[in-house]
């Protein structure tokens, strides 16, 4: 039989890049097919024009064997093709069932049937293993894996034969990891194929069936059996290096300065208990803990998002205003956040208005501003952080994910900020680029910046802090040198350890 999907010789150009080249990829109905590759390989742009978002310039698709013309995304979706992209398009103002049927509505003589809507999503949600969530639930009130699950519910209204995940896992604590993969082998037992695409190459040997490499719009291979094909190759074909991780050295001794942050008894009720935390200078320190255990809480109190409800923060000695992120710039905090698109870039704009934006007084006289003064600044930044490619002037949202952090940290260096907030810098960031950022980060380290990181891979902080805090349902349950953890020690702490000091 053929394959459920062929892609043969796709090609598609934009201005100054063609992003694929000759692309060949075949999905069998039933299997998770992992496609890996760094930031702008090309694997976006694959997936757009499976979704009918791109039109291919050159090649053919085949479905069941008959060639077809994906021309809209409702071509696709007629075909049963979705797509879940890794930016979910949930509106979070509407309920679960509102956003399962959203542009297909449940409706009969011209009328929408609500009831028969949270009928019909009751079941899907029950078919996902997940009868818990209610249909009336606003999804803005859903966590993130419960948003994944109505993502998906979205996906099965539409009758679909083949699901495109792009890094689902990358908002998901291990608990939520192993239930997503028990819905995808539920619906891969019923036929459904699955396109999976994930930074994390432990989850591909888990879940994957075969595996395809891309590497600069190329296909670097087809068909690797997921399960067998070692790390070192996969790395090896979309990199041509041969590691994972490579974290930069560590100093042989912790920073010994005075404290620039310290918070004393902070706390928000509800996201995280008291803690006692300081920052010195040339410090990087690690923040462990799954999804919710009041992680990224901690730092939005800390820049000031957040009002804390005990406690106070202070740098120098001095105290800072509660809930105030002027105050908090001011003294030299920046915050990198974990939705850099929504929450940081301004992704319409040129990456020297993104690295400027928190600094543009400076670059202002009598009301007007010197762009000339603003580029050269905002350039000397990304320059030092090897911007690739060294076009400040190009918007944001057409550089790699990559890239696209190095304009928020360029942002804070520029700032001089003394303090600098990390939440999942690395977040849909490929391998490769990667270590550029972990070099990066323990630069600005060894300049004297305070560095408080958060990350959901275990094997990062401990690689690159030098001192971590372990959390678990929102209270500090270990603190010990990175070098004194490991990676089973950390995942027994926020799992199910004693609190300890």
């Amino acid at each position: 039989m053929a394959p459920l999907l062929t892609m043969s010789g796709i090609t598609k150009s934009f201005p100054g890049v063609r992003a694929l080249d000759g692309v060949e990829l075949d999905v069998e109905a039933g299997e998770v097919h992992c496609l890996l590759g760094q930031n702008g390989a090309g694997k976006s742009t694959l997936i757009k024009v499976l979704a009918g978002a791109h039109r291919p310039d050159e090649g053919e698709i085949r479905w069941q064997g008959e060639p077809v013309a994906l021309d809209a995304p409702v071509a696709a979706m007629r075909l049963g093709i979705a797509t879940i992209y890794q930016e979910l398009d949930l509106v979070e103002h509407l309920s679960v069932a509102e956003n399962v049927f959203l542009g297909h509505e449940v409706a009969s003589r011209g009328f929408v049937r609500p009831r028969a809507a949270r009928s019909r999503t009751a079941a899907l949600l029950a078919r996902l293993g997940h009868p818990e969530i209610d249909p009336n639930t606003l999804v803005g009130a859903l966590s993130a894996a419960g948003a994944q699950v109505v993502s998906m519910a979205r996906a099965l209204s539409h009758d679909v034969r083949l699901i495109v995940m792009d890094e689902p896992s990358a908002a998901l604590d291990p608990d939520e990891v192993d239930n997503l993969f028990r819905i995808v082998a539920g619906l891969t037992a019923e036929g459904v194929a699955v396109v999976y695409i994930s930074h994390r190459l432990e989850e591909i040997r888990r879940i994957g069936d075969r595996v395809s490499v891309l590497k600069d719009g190329r296909v670097a291979a087809r068909d690797l059996p997921a399960a067998e094909t070692p790390t070192e190759c996969l790395v090896s074909l979309m990199t041509g290096r041969d590691v994972e991780y490579a974290f930069p050295e560590r100093p042989a001794e912790p920073a010994r300065a005075d404290p620039v942050l310290r918070a004393e008894g902070l706390a928000r009720e509800g996201e995280f208990a008291p803690l006692d935390l300081e920052l010195r200078p040339g410090e990087i320190v690690g923040l462990a803990g799954l999804v919710g255990s009041g992680r990224s809480e901690i730092l939005e109190t800390l820049y000031g998002a957040r009002k804390p409800t005990a406690g106070r923060i202070l740098v120098d000695g001095r105290e800072l205003p509660a809930g105030r992120i002027t105050a908090a710039v001011r003294a030299g905090i920046g915050l990198a956040p974990e939705e850099r698109k929504s929450q940081a870039l301004l992704m319409l704009e040129s990456v020297t208005r993104n690295v400027s934006v928190s600094s543009l007084p400076r670059f202002s006289r009598g009301g007007w501003l010197d762009r000339a003064k603003e580029r050269a600044a905002a350039h000397r930044h990304t320059s030092d952080l090897a911007l690739s490619p060294d076009r400040p002037d190009r918007p944001v949202r057409t550089f790699s994910g990559g890239n696209q952090q190095k304009a928020v940290l360029a942002r804070w260096l520029l700032r001089e900020c003394r303090v600098l907030l990390l939440d999942e810098p690395t977040r849909g960031v490929d391998v490769g680029a990667r270590s550029e950022l972990y070099a990066v980060i323990r630069r600005l380290a060894d300049s004297g910046v305070c560095v408080l990181l958060v990350s959901s891979e275990v094997p990062e902080v401990l690689g690159l802090a030098d001192r971590v805090l372990v959390l678990r349902e929102g209270r500090v349950v270990h603190t010990a040198p990175a070098r004194e953890l490991d990676e089973h020690r950390v995942l027994d702490l926020v799992m199910e350890g004693s609190p300890s000091c």
